[in-house]
């Protein structure tokens, strides 16, 4: 596909965008029918709202005058509540949603909220444990215990680096380190495939289960249990660069996924599901896959990642060649939906994480921040 192929990609997604930000005025976007694009909203951006507020500090910079900065300011707005709450997983919503704005604008609310949010994180980590507990307050399938951990957790860390470069905060930055070596230990296999989840003791720290919330089994791998590790390995080794570990690992979770994927490179939800190919793709594990692509090939340089921009450029191409919605008659649905998204198709699934085949906002913004990358627009080294 060409750059003017990825730019038209694009213009798509902002013409979805704004259609989002015009229909929600009861909170923020959760996931979408994929027959007319209707959303879920969640009045707070659970786990996944930071996601559109993240997309709407991009399309403010690729559109000023049809986004203004507003827009995103009042995204913020409605997930303020939970940046103290305890869950790992508000890393996600308020890197993107929130440091996202401060590294590209210098916005004081972005800034703010999101060092409020890192300080809270901060404070989770449990020195037995080694890491920061998923929490009391975190959106899983089943209810979570003080000493439950899962590679999803990996989401704390991008935004701890960013604070701790903010702050000169050297704790700040251990507790980062400390909890993206010990979750990396415990849930990246010997073959490079990742288990999403575990319980540990939570007196000696020991790991008594690894399991899995939301893949086919606990001896599968869920796609989007990789896609986290492969995100935040890649951006470990792009914002810190003087650290050799995460680009190690960084290679090896990719080279995986690159080495498992189907040849159309588009996931199924879980790679050991029996029943495929009759199962469900996860077009937002595949988005995710695209944007660590280009983190990793950012952070190795032009010679040692141009094969991970090249496979980025691929799998963003067959994303929007096969399940972006198009401008075409006779198709009423919006344009530029991200389609094929699936949160699980696991039983004990939340009942809002129920979609098997829809768009999921977080999948959006994967492949919107990666056409943004690919169309010159950002560096992935600045995001």
């Amino acid at each position: 596909m060409s750059s003017n192929d990825f730019f038209a990609a694009r213009e798509r997604m902002l013409t979805r965008i704004a259609q989002t930000r015009d229909a929600s005025t009861a909170g923020l976007p959760h996931w979408a029918r994929a027959d007319d694009g209707k959303w879920t909203f969640t009045s707070d951006g659970d786990w996944t709202g930071g996601a559109f507020v993240g997309e709407l500090w991009l399309a403010h910079l690729a559109d000023p005058q049809r986004f203004p900065i507003s827009d995103a300011h009042a995204g913020l707005a409605r997930m303020l509540p939970r940046a103290q709450r305890r869950t790992a997983f508000k890393g996600f919503g308020f890197y993107h949603g929130a440091a996202l704005g401060s590294i590209l604008f210098g916005d004081q609310m972005a800034r703010d909220a999101a060092l409020t949010a890192a300080r809270s994180l901060e404070q989770m980590f449990d020195p037995k444990l080694g890491l920061i507990p998923l929490g009391q307050d975190a959106e899983e399938a089943s209810a979570v215990g003080i000493a439950e951990s899962s590679i999803d957790s990996l989401q704390a860390t991008g935004l701890l680096y960013w604070a701790a470069d903010q702050l000169g905060d050297a704790h700040m930055e251990e507790v980062a380190n400390a909890h993206m070596r010990r979750v990396l230990e415990i849930h990246v296999r010997a073959n490079n495939s990742v288990i999403q989840s575990s319980t540990l003791d939570p007196q000696t720290g020991k790991v008594l289960r690894t399991h899995t919330h939301k893949g086919y089994s606990d001896v599968s791998t869920w796609g989007r249990a990789q896609g986290w590790a492969m995100l935040y390995t890649a951006h470990a080794a792009m914002v810190r660069p003087k650290e050799p570990r995460w680009r190690e690992y960084a290679v090896r979770v990719l080279d995986w996924w690159i080495d498992h994927v189907p040849t159309d490179l588009v996931a199924y939800w879980d790679f050991d599901d029996p029943a495929i190919p009759s199962t469900s793709r996860d077009t937002a594990a595949t988005a995710i896959a695209a944007a660590a692509s280009l983190r990793l090939a950012s952070a190795l340089g032009a010679n040692g990642g141009a094969k991970y921009r090249e496979f980025a450029e691929r799998t963003a191409t067959r994303l929007v060649s096969g399940y972006l919605t198009p401008i075409e008659p006779g198709d009423l649905r919006p344009i530029g939906m991200l389609t094929g998204g699936c949160f699980t198709r696991k039983a004990v699934a939340r009942d809002i994480d129920t979609a098997q085949d829809a768009e999921l906002i977080f999948g959006s913004y994967f492949l919107f921040e990666s056409l943004v990358i690919l169309t010159g627009l950002v560096t992935a080294g600045r995001i």
